[in-house]
């Protein structure tokens, strides 16, 4: 198979539920091919107005059956001898239960996958498409480490897969990254590539932590079907999975994703290569949350104070895809408590390209945190790109603000000017704002069919008054049409908008239940700028928490 993702003509992409796009080949890089120079944020430009570019490739997955020799390893066994030894197509099997010391992945000649997996009967291990738990530990093989990191690639490893494997520190062992895929590599060629973790259990110590679950600095690297768990540490910022130095495609799909910082990240530290931007990154049917246990106050908290900031963050982003995910329990502590932030961060001042740009944030549902969703346009410390182009659609925020979270229940607030931001099939229950902002303007906002609480405020930017001063005064040219806004006064928004007084007008199925969506009988049904109901098409958002769909396999 080819090794780029570079050849001529046109590659066509395919994202379920998403419909198909065809992108210039001539925009994507080679591998092996010396040390290109990534283009400028220029060369990524749209005209205003223009949706968000999906990903224009996807992670790249190995046949389903190894080519080569199996080896069997038992406890005892040199398992880094083993991958030292082993040639493209090689299956090494490691019996259940047995450990073994961290590896070095090693650059090998070929495009054969070397498949590590745990060595029990397919059918005895879950199969492909499920997400697995700390429930079948005890099926699986034990990679672990001291110090240091348990898993590493060398400059340009590429080509293995993990399934079925446990990744663990020694007990006690605070590790800053488990699994080092990358850091600082300054070429293409050193990057790592086409690593992917399959149905593993990957977690930090119970009770002392650790800083990152899987440092994802690559290209061709994915998360399917996993379960990372316990990354947290105190004074300072911890990850499941987290990619600053990687160019693409990421693919993180159906897995459970834990961490007390940010659950998942990408950025938030200076790039080593000069306008690298991870790019082309695909998260869906994911659940991201922070256990209960962490929160002062809650029944069962066990006494530690880990720096909680929010579960989902993008500072230096491309072409992101996240759909069909679940995100749960944020609360105040180190940050505001915001679940969700599109802020753009040249992190350390030395990467003014970096960007959060081409978002499509759908069918997601947002539940039990103290508020919904913060974009930043223009990083506020060093010089940065504007953040354009996201689409936020069809989400359901749920129980967002509140004493027992904290915060100021803001469903959004948009700040330093974001361009092409747009929100739609929205349904919200929340304390605070609809949308707070300042330093505008905001050229190309679009609201639209959404169903939310005006609450006291409403739409409100910094020193002006609720509704039209505020739209007239940071959205030049906004759209702002087919919105149930619940307890709002007409006179204070643009006509083509609905206004009734209580939650209970809007029609729910069963509002104190939970049930979200419209009656037959409910005012808003089929009233939506398209001809759906207003709010958020919960058959899609069930379809999309719902979809099969895996990287797609090497030829």
């Amino acid at each position: 198979m080819s090794r780029g993702l570079l050849g001529g003509g046109a590659l066509v992409v395919a994202l379920a539920g998403v419909g198909l796009h065809l992108w210039p080949r001539a925009c994507l890089f080679a591998f092996g091919a010396g040390t290109p120079e990534l283009p400028p944020p220029a060369a990524y430009s749209l005209p205003p107005g223009s949706p968000p570019e999906l990903p224009r490739a996807r992670v790249e997955m190995p046949p389903a059956v190894p080519t080569g020799n199996v080896r069997v390893l038992h406890a005892g066994d040199d398992l880094q001898a083993a991958v030292d030894a082993a040639q493209p197509g090689d299956l090494l099997a490691l019996d259940p239960g047995a450990g073994f010391g961290p590896i070095r992945l090693p650059r090998k000649a070929g495009n054969d996958w070397i498949t590590i997996r745990t060595n029990v009967p397919d059918g005895t291990f879950p199969p492909p498409g499920t997400r697995v738990d700390p429930v079948q530990a005890a099926l699986m093989p034990k990679i672990e480490a001291g110090s240091g990191s348990a898993i590493t690639a060398a400059p340009g490893a590429h080509h293995y897969r993990f399934i079925g494997i446990e990744v663990r520190p020694q007990p006690g062992a605070f590790l800053y990254n488990l699994v080092e895929l990358g850091a600082r590599e300054t070429s293409l060629e050193a990057m790592p590539h086409h690593i992917v973790f399959d149905r593993c259990y990957v977690h930090g110590d119970p009770q002392v932590g650790g800083r990152r679950g899987i440092a994802l600095n690559a290209q061709h690297a994915a998360v399917v079907d996993s379960y990372l768990s316990d990354f947290k540490e105190q004074g300072a910022d911890s990850q499941a999975i987290c990619g600053w130095n990687g160019l693409g495609p990421f693919a993180i799909l159906n897995s459970y994703l834990e961490a007390a910082g940010e659950n998942v990240m990408f950025g938030g530290v200076d790039p080593s290569m000069t306008n690298l931007v991870p790019s082309d990154i695909e998260i869906r049917r994911n659940r991201l949350a922070k256990p209960l246990a962490w929160k002062q106050g809650e029944p069962g908290y066990q006494g530690t104070g880990w720096t909680v900031k929010n579960l989902f963050e993008l500072k230096n982003a491309r072409r992101v895809l996240v759909d069909g995910n679940v995100f749960e329990n944020n609360w105040v502590h180190s940050q505001a408590g915001f679940a969700i932030l599109f802020t753009v961060r040249n992190q350390d001042g030395h990467a003014p390209w970096s960007v959060v740009e081409d978002v499509t944030f759908s069918n997601n549902e947002v539940r039990h945190s103290a508020s919904g969703v913060q974009v930043l346009g223009r990083d506020d410390n060093h010089p940065s790109q504007q953040a354009k182009r996201l689409l936020m659609r069809n989400n359901l925020f749920a129980d967002i603000g509140g004493p027992r979270w904290g915060g100021g229940g803001r469903l959004f607030q948009i700040v330093a000017q974001a361009a092409d931001v747009v929100i739609a099939h929205t349904t919200a229950l929340h304390a605070g704002n609809i949308i707070t902002t300042e330093q505008g303007p905001f050229p190309g906002f679009v609201y639209r069919d959404n169903v939310a609480p005006h609450n006291e405020y409403g739409i409100i930017g910094t020193d002006t008054a609720p509704g039209k001063p505020t739209l007239s005064a940071y959205f030049p040219e906004v759209v702002v049409r087919r919105n149930v806004i619940v307890g709002g006064q007409a006179a204070f928004y643009p006509e083509d908008n609905f206004f009734p007084a209580t939650l209970a007008e809007v029609g729910f199925v069963d509002l104190g239940g939970g049930d979200y969506r419209l009656r037959p009988t409910s005012p808003y049904r089929r009233a939506a700028t398209d001809g759906k109901d207003i709010g958020v098409d919960f058959k899609e958002l069930a379809a999309a928490a719902s979809a099969p769909g895996r990287p797609v396999a090497a030829p």
